[in-house]
């Protein structure tokens, strides 16, 4: 691959990281401002843009809504032709604009006014018409795009979106937006999942899992872990405590080292005191457990207040449709 290429594409990110470093001063009084009038709104937000712009905006009203503010899209150029009619006297309006001179924004910018709407802006230039017939404007302005040319919209679309989101976090942290909150937002998908349903729904119990005894053979830890394949057998003591995991990655390292499989005792390949999840946690906290780590685990033992162990939890479980 030509490298100059490769650079090129090196410092469009440099470019996009550097415009937003450079942006953090700037959340001062315009975005305070902006902030309040959002944290204020009593009827919903309307995100409106075009060309690019549009596409930030409608990106920014799906993350309001998932962060639980009421908001939605408008087009802007659609406004004028009935679009407008979806907007209300308590609504605040969002518009995104890099030049801030968006004739099809402008266009419509008196007729919110008159209807009774607030209106912020996030534009990239502080002069423009837009800022200035704005209730708040914040600036989104760049020293440069990332592209070669200069021209496409790169780090401003970046930017814009990047202070759509900080708008977001700061309103939903003032609304005391809490895990259970989003995951109403979230009811599908593998977010929703790993918010909403525990492990107790997921995990493989006792009568599918390898239970094993410190005390016994390699041997007879792989025929109890052949006999139920699910990558690891749960040790446990006579009360059915968990002390310790061994899995099919221990088994084959065991081997490399030619130790004898009658003889040797779990005890001496097993993991002790192993990471373990309780049965009534939710696969988020499972997840985080086995991939949040320098080398992610595949299999966790799930137990309960008293340690007992329980069965066990694979990471393709929690990626898998609820059994």
């Amino acid at each position: 691959m030509d490298q100059g290429i490769i650079s090129a594409a090196k410092a469009a990110m440099q470019i996009e990281a550097d415009a937003l470093a450079n942006a953090v001063s700037k959340i001062d009084d315009n975005f305070e401002k902006a902030l309040q009038i959002l944290m204020d709104c009593e009827g919903k937000i309307v995100f409106c843009g075009i060309g690019k712009s549009g596409l930030v905006a409608q990106k920014l009203a799906a993350t309001f809504s998932s962060m639980g503010s009421r908001a939605v899209f408008m087009h802007a150029t659609e406004a004028v032709h009935g679009d407008l009619g979806l907007c209300e006297p308590k609504d605040a309006v969002v518009m995104i604009s890099k030049s801030g001179s968006t004739a099809e924004c402008l266009r419509i910018i008196p007729i919110l006014k008159a209807l009774g709407c607030k209106i912020v802006s996030i534009v990239g230039n502080m002069d423009s018409p837009m800022a200035g017939e704005s209730d708040a404007a914040i600036d989104a302005g760049v020293e440069i795009e990332a592209d070669p040319l200069g021209l496409a919209p790169t780090s401003s679309s970046t930017l814009a979106m990047a202070f759509g989101d900080a708008l977001s976090c700061a309103l939903s942290k003032s609304k005391n937006f809490t895990k259970a909150d989003f995951a109403k937002c979230h009811p599908a998908g593998q977010l929703g999942r790993n918010l909403t349903i525990k492990v107790s729904s997921v995990m493989h119990g006792k009568s599918e899992c390898a239970f094993i005894s410190k005390g016994d053979s390699i041997r007879q830890a792989v025929i109890a872990m052949t006999q139920k394949p699910l990558g690891a057998a749960c040790v446990v003591d006579g009360e059915g405590r968990l002390i310790g995991i061994a899995t099919d990655g221990d088994i084959r390292r065991m081997l490399q080292n030619n130790v004898e499989i009658d003889s040797a005792a779990v005890e001496s390949i097993m993991t002790k005191t192993p990471i373990t999840v309780g049965i009534d946690a939710d696969l988020g906290r499972a997840a985080s457990l086995m991939e949040d780590r320098p080398s992610k685990l595949s299999v966790l033992p799930v137990v309960d207040r008293d340690f007992r162990a329980l069965g066990l939890i694979r990471l393709h479980d929690i990626y898998q449709p609820t059994k």
